[in-house]
């Protein structure tokens, strides 16, 4: 009787053991990945506005609001203080931030306090395609719908924000969606964002990178990185 039926079962066998154990290791890697980005979650929710605010990022190009192609910003440029946060829609820490400082830093851009410039850049691709494809999808509705739908459809993503971890993203048709819900034409957009990560994404995340940044979200107050807490950003912004 051949040995050959032996050797393929035990070769098939190691095969599915090797398997099994990339996959635990690829699982352990997301879950270290998840815990660093849900310790500033946790924090933020808990916390709020005296959260101890740490940049992932050093020595990060100075620069000031309104400066940049890739981003949008709001508030008055004679503002007396301007603020960038590097960000991408995936980031669940970027999220948390959105959360607990959106309202109010609109309310003191309106008040001609300080300039605020988003900019989306793709940072969490490896988690799957929606890192670039809602970068891009902002990017699309930027140029093809103006700075005020496009930062409505900002807003939009961060409140349908998907888990970093799940087993499948939204498709163009929901970024479509929200962007239309946001004021876009659905006619403009739709060429664009169907296309999926586009030149305008691209750049953004090269000048991220080239300016420094390593890690989301990065906020850089006044053209330098802010490390602080929470209560030091708003004295500083209201003063």
């Amino acid at each position: 009787m051949s040995n050959k039926p032996k050797a393929q079962a035990k070769a098939e066998a190691r095969a599915a053991r090797l398997a099994e154990i990339k996959k635990a290791e690829k699982a352990a890697e997301r879950r270290r990945n998840l815990m660093i980005a849900g310790v500033a979650v946790v924090v933020l929710a808990i916390l709020g506005g005296v959260f101890y605010f740490v940049s992932r990022s050093n020595d990060v190009e100075a620069t000031d609001a309104g400066s940049s192609k890739y981003g949008v910003t709001i508030g008055s440029k004679d503002a007396p203080h301007t603020l960038v946060i590097y960000e991408d829609f995936l980031c669940p820490a970027c999220g948390a931030l959105e959360e607990a400082t959106g309202e109010r830093l609109t309310k003191l851009a309106d008040e001609g306090k300080v300039l605020v410039e988003y900019r989306p850049f793709t940072l969490l691709d490896r988690f799957g395609p929606y890192s670039a494809e809602s970068a891009s999808a902002f990017g699309v509705v930027l140029e093809e719908s103006g700075p005020e739908i496009a930062k409505k459809f900002h807003d939009i993503l961060y409140a349908n924000q998907p888990a970093e971890d799940a087993e499948s993203f939204p498709g163009s048709d929901w970024l479509i969606e929200k962007a239309v819900e946001a004021g876009a034409d659905e006619a403009a957009v739709r060429p664009g964002i169907e296309e999926g990560e586009n030149d305008w994404a691209k750049e953004a995340t090269k000048e991220a990178f080239e300016a420094g940044v390593q890690g989301t979200p990065t906020v850089l107050l006044d053209g330098e990185t802010f490390t602080g807490k929470y209560e030091d950003l708003w004295k500083a912004l209201e003063d």
